[in-house]
Parts: C-alpha cells; structure tokens; sequence
C-alpha cells in the first residue's frame, strides 16, 4: 500500500522522529502537576470517565494529593479495576467507585441522588467522559447518544450537583472539551438526533461546541458563588476514544499518534492545572488549551445570547 511505503521511508522516518523530539522539548516549558505543592486532604473530587485514560490519570492525581476521590464510571468491570490501581499506586484508601452511564438521564439522577445523600461535600467537579465515532442512535430519552453522553448528561449532572458545590465553596467545575468545538455547529434539532452528518467526528465536535458555551453561561450565573467553571482542551491524546472507529482508521491514528500526540497522562495536565492549581483560584468562564494557556474559544463560543438560549434548551431538555 502507498501509504505504508511512506511511512516506511528512511527519509520520512527520521523526519518524524526529529519532529516528534522538538514537540516533547516544547511541552516540557508547560506546567506540570509535579510542580505544583497544592494538597487535596479533606476536599472532595468527582471524576467522570475516570476508568480510563485521561480521566484516570486525573483521579490518580487528585488521590495522591490527599483528596477523597470518586470516580463515576460506566462499566463496573472496569472502574473496579481502575479503583485498585489509583488505591495502589496513590497509597489513598478514600478512594471510591460509583456506576453512572451519563447518556441516560434517570442513571444521572440515581447517581446525583446518591451523592446528595452520601456527600457532606463536594470541591471538584471534572467532567472528562465523553465519547466518538459513534453510529446514529437514539436514547430512551429521545436524545442522540453522542449528545446525551458528552454534553447533556454531563450538564444535567452539573445542575443537580449545583448546590452541593456552592456550599463548599470554593469550588471547581472542570468541563472536557477539545479544540474541535471550532469546528463544530449549533443546530438544537441535532439535539434530538435530527439534521445530524455523521461523518468522522463531526457529531462530536458539535457537542464540544455546546460543552464550551454552556460552561460560559454557567460561570456568569455563578458569579459571586464561589464556584468556578472552566473548559479545556486536552490535547489530541493516545486514549480509547477512537474505539467506534474502523480498525485502519484507529491504526493510522496510533501510529501517528505514537511520535506526536499525548499519552492519556500528559492529557490530564489541562483539567488537573484547572482543578487544583492556585493561578487558577476565582478564574471563571475561560476555556484552557492544552498548554495551560487561557485562549479564546471559537466566536460561537462567545455569543452572549445564543449561550443563554442554548443553556436553557439544554435545561428544558433534561428537566
């Protein structure tokens, strides 16, 4: 095949690997959670997705600065797994699994439900699950699953656990998002599975887009709470989120992605440095990209008004 003769080439080879190099020297400058002294004992975080990649990584951190932990996962399997391995290597006992599957909302608010009932308090919200590639289907609820699981869900979560965080304040709310919201579109029948493309990633990127205006017009209505809600990027990142697409598509991914892209752990540095890190202490309504840099989101992401529309579409919708 042409394209594995290229990949083959000495001369393309070496290019790459030299390539690869100067990108790790760049991100060696970023900050790094190593470096930063801020210790967890006595807050509580909530980690979404946190039975693997990216979001695993986020937990472990949050573990072995001291902090009570629970990782609200999907697949009990796996998130029993995941809860050994940052029990083990964090040296933190306090720390807990809990199932959700955040494309049902009736799971959303079971568990909503059972944190209420169980949390005396909650500091740190990350919302890192998310999914792509996904085939056209429709949830119970009559939302298209990409949007039910990566924004929706997600956002009906937040609200429930809304008062829990103002009266622990001062507290976080960290939303994953990605780059690919520039390249996203607000349409509210998309909503519902409607007037949807499903094509490579596009599907996904609409719902980042939402992701990043939402935790806008949240921030601004959270003003004077004490809470802050940010969005990051995390970088394109070596994690499982390809794992709907076609086998050459997933293999041309991880090849390219073994010299340039980010390992699930180096994807965690945007969400933990929102998170924890004191230079983010009372910041709110930014979105972070994958150097720990606050930048402008896409111009959709900053229209006042269509951010209250689409955050109180998104209310009607999961009420």
């Amino acid at each position: 095949m042409i394209w594995f003769d290229i990949l083959c080439h000495p001369v393309w080879a070496v290019s790459t690997a030299l390539l690869a190099i100067v990108v790790r020297i760049q991100r060696r400058g970023c900050w790094h959670p190593r470096d930063c002294a801020v210790r967890l004992r006595g807050k509580t975080a909530i980690v979404t997705g946190a039975n693997t990649g990216i979001g695993k990584f986020i937990a472990l951190d949050f573990a072995r600065r001291g902090a009570r932990v629970i990782l609200a996962c999907r697949s009990e399997a796996r998130g029993t797994a995941a809860l050994k391995e940052i029990r083990e290597k964090s040296g933190n006992s306090d720390v807990h699994l809990r199932l959700v599957d955040l494309s049902s909302l009736d799971s959303v608010r079971e568990f909503a439900k059972g944190i209420l009932e169980e949390e005396k308090a909650l500091h740190i919200l990350v919302n890192n699950a998310g999914v792509s590639g996904l085939p056209r289907q429709i949830t119970k609820d009559g939302l298209d699953m990409c949007f039910a699981t990566n924004h929706l869900g997600p956002f009906l979560l937040t609200n429930l656990l809304l008062d829990l965080l103002k009266r622990s304040a001062p507290s976080r709310i960290v939303n994953v998002a990605s780059c690919n919201h520039k390249k996203g579109e607000v349409d509210f029948s998309h909503f519902r599975g409607e007037n949807l493309t499903y094509f490579r990633d596009s599907v996904y990127n609409h719902t980042k887009l939402h992701t990043v205006i939402c935790t806008n017009e949240l921030a601004r209505r959270l003003q004077g709470t004490g809470v802050t809600a940010n969005s990051v990027h995390p970088g394109i990142v070596m994690t499982e989120v390809l794992r709907h697409y076609p086998l050459l598509t997933r293999f041309i991914f991880n090849l390219i992605g073994f010299f340039f892209f980010k390992s699930p752990e180096e994807g965690a540095v945007s969400s933990i440095f929102c998170a924890v890190s004191e230079d983010m202490e009372g910041i709110t309504g930014k979105y972070c990209d994958s150097d720990c840099s606050l930048v402008l989101p896409a111009p959709l992401a900053r229209d006042a008004a269509l951010a209250v529309k689409d955050f109180d579409i998104s209310e009607r919708l999961t009420s």
